[in-house]
């Protein structure tokens, strides 16, 4: 598939991080109820320095991709996309995404950005699967999923232990023949 812009949809475009990001990264990494809904790790806020620390390893890593997601109308940072644990040999990787800001969830950016995210993978670094996990508890990331074409894979039952009771991880992925039906193109 090819698009107008590998970068840019009508809405978001994915960014390099720069380093005078880290201080909104971690003003968002405050955001408790944002980070446990995105990670199964303890949520934790971030100084800059962590943030930038963590952009900078995964930028330095020849297995993975980080994108900031800045609004196309005013360059706001809202989020950020990555295709990380790449598996060169067997063209798989995992895929994570999340809009930081509230004020942009539930209005397509994240769709437009996991759209130009897949392409990205698919066609430029020519990976056949994108997997990911997700907190069953997460219905609104779950929907975004399914709609870009992940296709539920199986669960790890009680993985994750919140508030005194077990959640299940949820498992998805998309092959690159089904993200390329989903463009109106054939593998």
């Amino acid at each position: 598939m090819s698009t107008s812009s590998l970068f840019a949809g009508k809405l978001v475009r994915l960014a390099a991080p720069l380093p005078e990001d880290a201080e909104i990264i971690a003003y968002w990494s405050r955001d408790d109820e944002y980070c446990r809904q995105v990670d199964t790790a303890a949520a934790r806020p971030l100084s800059p320095q962590q943030a930038n620390e963590f952009n900078t390893s995964m930028i330095a890593s020849p297995n993975g991709y980080l994108f900031h997601l800045r609004t196309l109308d005013d360059d706001r940072l809202i989020g950020f996309v990555a295709i990380h644990s790449i598996e060169w040999n067997n063209q798989a990787g995992t895929f994570a995404t999340g809009i930081w800001d509230p004020e942009y969830r539930g209005k397509g950016y994240g769709r437009e950005a996991i759209r130009l995210a897949l392409n990205y993978a698919f066609n430029e670094l020519n990976l056949y699967r994108l997997g990911l996990d997700v907190i069953a508890d997460n219905p609104r990331a779950i929907r975004a999923y399914e709609r870009a074409g992940f296709q539920h894979e199986g669960a790890l039952r009680g993985a994750v232990y919140r508030d005194g009771r077990r959640t299940d991880r949820l498992l998805m992925g998309i092959l690159r023949p089904e993200w390329l039906a989903s463009q109106g193109q054939g593998a």
